[in-house]
């Protein structure tokens, strides 16, 4: 298989089914201020299981922000305030002790630039297996095996080799598929990828985009997906939500967005798109 092929379904046993019940990430009112600053206005939406939203919005929008903050990694000082409910569990006020038993297990999160996302001094095999033992509790040889199998699933060649490189050993879409393999070691219900196809070229990003879609429809696992790119985001999700200076303006179905955009900002969104087509000889 080569390094950005498809990935093969992969096989669930009870350990890393998703959980049977299921309310949805329901996200409300959140709001983040940082040194007097307000970052994030109310913000509101909701992921149900199983379903692909996206956040797009302009640099500075609160992208990132509202991701960090759905992860209990915004910035120390933030004051954060609304809800964010996860399967019906209240999250915001949580100790961050008893938040972090969420993170990884309930929702993962994939970053931008998965370069900086890797210890560059490990082997990519001992983090895949870091999260396995640390929110499945499989021992070191069940975690080594089952690292392997994840590889296998994310689509990585010859797995078992390439998870004794070191993350500068691997391309740019192998390093991605090693940050999706770790985010869903826990089995997740939820998944949180922030802008993960920015560093990648067009190839490899279709083949990344693939696997998310892969990941959604075989584990159910609900997705919100950040970008600043409308090509993107009419391929990978249902729905979308529009930020602009951290509050949302629009939001509703990505078609409905793309073709009747409401706010001035999704108009401008749109339009910039379409100009960014034609200059390179792409499609609207």
């Amino acid at each position: 298989m080569s390094d950005d092929a498809t990935a093969p379904n992969a096989r669930r046993d009870d350990a890393s089914a998703p959980p049977t019940r299921r309310d949805g990430l329901e996200v409300r009112d959140l709001t983040v201020r940082i040194a007097g600053r307000t970052v994030l206005d109310h913000v509101t939406f909701t992921v149900p299981p199983g379903r692909r939203v996206g956040v797009i919005g302009a640099s500075g929008s609160g992208k990132s922000m509202t991701s960090l903050a759905l992860m209990g990694l915004e910035p120390t000082g933030a004051e954060v305030t609304g809800s964010i409910r996860l399967d019906g569990t209240e999250l915001v006020g949580l100790r961050d002790r008893d938040r972090a038993r969420h993170r990884g297990s309930d929702i993962g999160m994939v970053f931008q630039e998965p370069a900086t996302a890797l210890d560059p001094l490990r082997r990519v095999g001992a983090q895949v297996a870091e999260p396995l033992r640390l929110h499945r509790g499989l021992d070191r040889r069940a975690a080594a095996t089952a690292a392997v199998a994840l590889a296998d699933a994310v689509g990585l060649p010859d797995p078992a080799s390439l998870l004794r490189q070191y993350p500068h050993q691997l391309s740019g879409g192998q390093r991605q598929r090693i940050c999706i393999a770790m985010a869903m070691a826990g089995s997740p219900a939820y998944l949180v990828a922030d802008e993960p196809t920015t560093a990648l070229d067009v190839t490899t990003e279709a083949r990344i985009l693939e696997l998310f879609e892969r990941l959604s429809t075989d584990r159910g696992t609900g997705m919100l997906f950040v970008t600043h790119d409308l090509a993107v985001l009419a391929r990978i999700a249902d729905t979308a939500v529009v930020l602009d200076h951290g509050r949302v303006v629009e939001q509703g179905s990505v078609r409905t967005l793309l073709d009747a955009p409401q706010h001035p900002t999704t108009a401008a969104l749109v339009d910039a798109a379409r100009a960014t087509a034609r200059l390179t000889g792409g499609s609207p």
